[in-house]
């Protein structure tokens, strides 16, 4: 397996990736810890890094002032107490919200910047950004998203995900120096032009093969699988180099790994 430079983490061009000092499969916190917290809060994603996790993943969306903001949903209703289409309300806007998901003894959780989540990232561990916008087809907008990752110090530890080819090739055209992930549900083999693969895990049933012909192209390999406890035996057989979960905690110690939390 080809290594990253000492010192350095993330995904470029033809190696795998990388997180110094940590092991692999690298757990990934699908919208931090959604378990126990309101996912793509604050407080899910502290209790995912204090759990153990590798990588923190969360959803960008735009604000209508051009603020990146983490929420999974276009619309307001599912997560928080609003209404509507997020990219319509400017920060201020979307911070007087709660974005609890209903749950009371969160009501004071609040739709996230990326800069508040990024500033809660260790410097061993990586981020990962699923673009659910339309926005990001526009080439400025990833300029924008490169810009900020740097001045964040975190832009050589972080992807762009999407299930969108044409928004991942605009962010890349846009911020040269940001890897992409893309993510299928359907495709059985592991198609060039990303540093990340995330197939929907039933196709690595169908074509076995797919994480060794990623490998060969420098490919990491994420299976989409949000509860993946019954099949972590099979993707350490594999060799995945990461694995998405809803409850780090949980993933981290069936993986024999300790977590900080009592």
């Amino acid at each position: 397996m080809k290594e990253s430079s000492p010192g350095r983490t993330g995904l470029r061009p033809g190696q795998y990736l990388v997180l110094p000092g940590r092991t692999k499969p690298y757990v990934i916190a699908h919208r931090g810890n959604r378990v126990a917290c309101p996912e793509n809060t604050l407080a899910s994603f502290r209790r995912a890094v204090e759990g153990g996790a590798d990588i923190l993943e969360t959803d960008l969306h735009v604000s209508s002032d051009g603020v990146f903001v983490c929420i999974h949903d276009g619309t307001l209703e599912r997560t928080t107490d609003g209404r509507g289409p997020v990219e319509s309300r400017t920060l201020v806007e979307l911070k007087e919200l709660s974005a609890s998901c209903g749950r009371p003894e969160f009501v004071a959780e609040r739709i996230p910047t990326l800069a508040e989540v990024a500033a809660l990232l260790p410097p061993d561990r990586g981020l990962a950004l699923e673009l659910k916008s339309d926005r990001f087809l526009d080439p400025e907008i990833g300029r924008m998203l490169g810009e900020e990752l740097a001045a964040l110090g975190v832009l050589d530890r972080s992807v762009a995900l999407s299930f969108s080819r044409p928004r991942l090739e605009a962010s890349r055209r846009g911020a040269s120096g940001l890897p992409t992930g893309w993510i299928t549900l359907k495709e059985p083999r592991p198609l060039p032009g990303t540093e990340l693969l995330g197939p929907y895990w039933p196709l690595l049933l169908v074509n076995p093969f797919y994480v060794a012909l990623a490998h060969r192209r420098g490919q990491a390999v994420a299976p989409l699988d949000p509860a993946p406890g019954p099949r972590l035996w099979l993707y350490r057989l594999l060799g995945c180099d990461a694995v998405l979960t809803d409850d780090p905690e949980r993933t981290v110690r069936q993986l024999g790994r300790p977590v900080s939390r009592r």
